[in-house]
């Protein structure tokens, strides 16, 4: 919901360790509202919220062209849009590390943290095919990637509405209003991804990123390994050999890229293995437009459906 700025830590606690307050008093703002969101899944899920609702503008403040923000520097572009923001929207979790300093020389700055109330997994190493050097990803032991999960992206959608109402309670039933009708449409495609999903249970998959395991929980899948590696940059042979070695030593049903990275890793476990392919989109890019933006994440959670019943109509045939 609302938070305020106290302490920013470089490492592990960074938006996660902002002290929260519930029941935060209404700042009672009038007139325009400019909202700035911290990357691509905010935006979409802060667009459906407060997009179109008169006198508020809605703002992604990092371009969504790459898959990892953790190294993400800002420039004096995206200061700029900061320092014109009245609100900053977040996911929390450590996933902003990299904004910290900035939002701390804001004081007035209202944050929403999305991900309020939600339990972050860790990440467990012995997912991890991992890297041949270190990479600071966020909390380190915490998995912030909550939004891939439709149940919980319904709940941060719920949150921004709070939050903002909390923040702008003359626009608060608008708010309310447009989270109804999104988390309505959430709530559908969840059921029916549950539904076409249910053959895939408790079968085992492996991913090229550590961006899945809240969808994998959500639908009953077991991401059996991660092939961990920075953005734009192939697993060594080292890590393709481990992999390939779970996936003749087990039983591994499909490996996953994403559209953000090379698949030629991927390709090579299938080649090597006979593996089915796919592609799974975590949605942390996409169109910009806001009236294209809006379905992102809609139209990114139908492909990878589509992506999963492949998978279930292979292995019936």
């Amino acid at each position: 919901m609302l938070v305020r700025v106290s302490v920013w830590v470089r490492r592990g606690l960074a938006l996660a360790a902002l002290a929260s307050i519930a029941g935060f008093p209404a700042s009672g703002l009038a007139g325009p509202l400019r909202v700035v969101t911290s990357f691509y899944p905010m935006y979409v899920h802060t667009l459906n919220v407060a997009g179109g609702v008169e006198g508020v503008t809605v703002e992604n403040l990092t371009e969504p062209i790459a898959g990892c923000l953790h190294d993400f520097q800002l420039t004096t572009v995206h200061m700029r849009r900061l320092s014109d923001a009245d609100v900053l929207v977040v996911n929390g979790g450590g996933m902003e590390n990299f904004i910290g300093k900035a939002v701390a020389q804001r004081p007035k700055l209202k944050i929403v943290e999305a991900s309020r109330g939600i339990r972050f997994l860790k990440n467990e190493a012995g997912h991890h095919h991992g890297h041949d050097h270190d990479h600071d990803h966020g909390n380190g032991d915490l998995n912030e990637h909550v939004w891939v999960s439709p149940e919980l992206a319904i709940q941060q959608v719920w949150n921004i509405a709070k939050g903002l109402a909390a923040i702008d309670p003359e626009r608060g039933d608008a708010y309310r209003a447009n989270a109804r009708a999104y988390a309505d449409k959430l709530e559908a495609l969840r059921k029916r991804m549950a539904t076409e999903l249910r053959p895939l249970s408790g079968k085992r998959v492996i991913t090229f990123h550590e961006a899945f395991p809240y969808f994998a929980r959500e639908f009953g899948l077991e991401v059996a390994a991660v092939v961990q590696r920075e953005p734009g940059t192939e697993p060594s042979p080292r890590e393709l050999a481990r992999t390939i070695d779970l996936v003749k030593s087990s039983k591994v049903v499909a490996v996953f890229a994403e559209p953000q990275y090379p698949a030629s890793g991927a390709q090579a476990i299938r080649r090597e293995t006979g593996v089915e392919f796919g592609v799974l989109d975590p949605v942390v890019t996409g169109p910009e437009a806001p009236e294209k933006a809006r379905d992102a994440y809609l139209e990114a959670m139908e492909k990878n459906l589509a992506a999963l019943t492949r998978i279930v109509r292979t292995r019936s045939e």
